[in-house]
């Protein structure tokens, strides 16, 4: 699981840059005549779109995984009568991640908050102008908040596949004694 999403995150963040890259290349979208940038404006509106779904997306996975494992793990534990701390365990590992995923999301709705208030074709169309630089730190900012929040729910997921491979290991050592079959 680290892998696919270390993976899933540096495809994010790559985003996330391609994005900004865009946003810093395509010129003034508040100069109504220059064609060129409102066409490269649009590309930037929907990588940005992409970007969002692909980090929000990332941190679900995140959330996902330890939502199921944890509950595998209590199952399991409950099933053979192993040490409850084995639950505890995965139940702090997942308070360690859930909050730098929830914060990854919400820094991604406040970059697409700002992109929205910095559009001149939004509702702020008069004040867009000083929403571009609000929208330009922030987003820069912001997408440092994201990547942070990924590299840092990295060791909690390495903790709960470890802690997946002990709980296996009881298992099998519980089968063992109770005289059952061990499957691979």
């Amino acid at each position: 699981m680290e892998k696919t999403f270390v993976r899933a995150a540096l495809l994010a963040v790559a985003l996330l840059a391609a994005t900004a890259g865009l946003g810093l290349w395509m010129g003034d979208l508040h100069d109504s005549a220059d064609l060129v940038a409102q066409r490269w404006g649009t590309v930037h509106r929907l990588s940005g779109m992409l970007a969002a779904l692909v980090v929000l997306l990332v941190n679900s996975i995140s959330m996902t995984y330890f939502i199921g494992t944890g509950r595998w793990c209590r199952e399991v534990v409950e099933t053979y009568g192993l040490d409850a701390a084995l639950i505890d365990r995965s139940k702090q590992l997942k308070r360690g991640a859930f909050p730098f995923a929830v914060i990854g999301m919400l820094s991604m709705v406040g970059i697409v908050a700002l992109g929205g208030a910095a559009d001149p074709g939004g509702g702020f169309a008069a004040g867009s102008r000083a929403w571009a630089s609000w929208h330009l730190i922030g987003g820069i900012g912001l997408a440092a908040v994201i990547a942070w929040c990924f590299q840092a729910q990295v060791p909690a997921l390495r903790g709960q596949h470890d802690l997946i491979g002990d709980v296996m290991n009881e298992v099998h050592r519980e089968r063992a004694a109770r005289g059952l079959e061990i499957g691979a």
